[in-house]
Parts: structure tokens; sequence; C-alpha cells
């Protein structure tokens, strides 16, 4: 009986994953886009409210400037979406139903690559 390496797990939830990108979704992000939906789902998941100027103020992100056209560019895209605060100023970012479904299919995938080990 072959042993299974915890990497052959990995590697089998990245094609899996790779194989959602050929299914009609929400258009593709490149990475900096990749780094803010991490970031925007992150802050869902601890409740936290992420408002537009808290994103273009992170410095690991970049020029405040492409901040500000990668989140465009994402709710664009369908991604993200943006929700009124008290003060009508700001935005808070969150995700749109459909990165909630892709985040949904992706935890689908790494179950699947498990079911192997």
């Amino acid at each position: 009986m072959k042993t299974t390496r915890p990497a052959d797990i990995y590697l089998r939830f990245l094609q899996l994953s790779d194989a959602l990108r050929g299914l009609p979704s929400l258009p593709a992000l490149d990475p900096l886009e990749e780094r803010i939906l991490a970031l925007v789902a992150r802050a869902g998941q601890t409740d936290e409210r992420l408002s537009v100027r808290d994103v273009m103020s992170n410095g690991e992100l970049g020029a405040p400037a492409t901040v500000h056209n990668r989140l465009k560019s994402m709710r664009q895209k369908g991604w993200i979406m943006l929700a009124d605060t008290e003060d009508t100023r700001r935005k808070r970012i969150e995700l749109t139903q459909a990165a909630l479904q892709h985040f949904d299919r992706l935890s689908h995938c790494m179950l699947r690559a498990t079911e192997r080990a």
C-alpha cells in the first residue's frame, strides 16, 4: 500500500482547485486582487469591519491609488461589494454571494483532496 505524504494532499487540492478555474464563474483575479480578497475574507470571518480606507492604507498592498484601482476592478468583476456604514463617507468592503460560493467550492476541493489520504 502506497503511503500518502501531506504534500500529495496539497497537490491534489491544487489540481482540484485549478479545475474550478475552468468552470463558469467570476472573472479571474490578479495576484494583488487575490491578496485583497483574502484580507477581506479573513476580516469577514472575524466580523471585523474593513473599510475602503483601511485597505488603501495597508502599506503591504502597495500605493493607495493602485489598491483603489484593484478594489474598483474587484467590484466590477463581482468579487466584492461596498456597504454603507454609520458614516456615509466610509464604505465597508464585503464579499459578494458569488465570492462566498467560490470559497465554498474551494473548501469542497480541500475535503475531496483529503478523502484519498
